[in-house]
C-alpha cells in the first residue's frame, strides 16, 4: 500500500530548501532555519527556531527531530527535547528547541542547517494488565547494572 508524505513551506520560507538527505546512506534529512535576521543563542540560552515547514504523515509514522552532530561537537549546540516527535496528526510549523551548551554565543543565520529529521514507522500497543511479569536473566537490573 502506497503511503503519502506531504510537505508545505510557509509563505515566508519559499526561498529555503526542502528537507534533504545529504548522502545516499543518510537516515536523517537536514532541515533549515527560517529566521529573518541573524539569531544569537547565548551560552546556556534556549530558543525556538522556526523551520518554515509543515508536514502531513500517514498514520503509523512519526518524524523525529534530532540534533546535528557537527553542531554539537564544534559548538555545543543541541536540542532540549531530543528527539522531538512530530505526530502524524500535527499540522503546524515544525520548530526546533535549540540550547547552547558551548562556551561562546552561537549565531543562527537564515538557511542554516539546524537539525535533522528522521521518519519512523511506529505501532500502537494495547496493554494487558497482569499481576506479574515473566522472569528474564536481567530481571529488574537497571541503570549501570552491566558495568561501565
Amino acid at each position: 500500500m502506497e503511503k503519502n508524505f506531504y510537505i508545505v513551506r510557509t509563505d515566508d520560507a519559499k526561498d529555503l530548501p526542502l528537507p534533504k538527505y545529504m548522502s545516499d546512506g543518510a537516515a536523517g534529512m537536514d532541515i533549515y532555519a527560517n529566521v529573518h535576521t541573524d539569531t544569537v543563542v547565548a551560552v546556556g540560552e534556549i530558543k525556538l527556531i522556526p523551520t518554515g515547514i509543515r508536514i502531513a504523515l500517514p498514520q503509523g509514522y512519526e518524524a523525529q527531530i534530532r540534533p546535528r552532530s557537527g553542531l554539537a561537537l564544534k559548538n555545543g549546540i543541541t536540542m532540549v527535547n531530543t528527539p522531538g516527535t512530530i505526530d502524524s496528526d500535527y499540522r503546524g510549523e515544525i520548530g526546533v528547541i535549540i540550547i547552547n551548551h558551548g562556551h561562546e554565543p552561537f549565531t543562527i543565520k537564515r538557511g542554516d542547517r539546524i537539525a535533522q529529521m528522521v521518519i519512523n514507522k511506529y505501532e500502537h500497543v494495547f496493554w494487558t494488565e497482569t499481576d506479574s511479569l515473566d522472569e528474564t536473566e536481567r530481571g529488574s537490573g537497571g541503570f549501570g547494572h552491566s558495568g561501565v
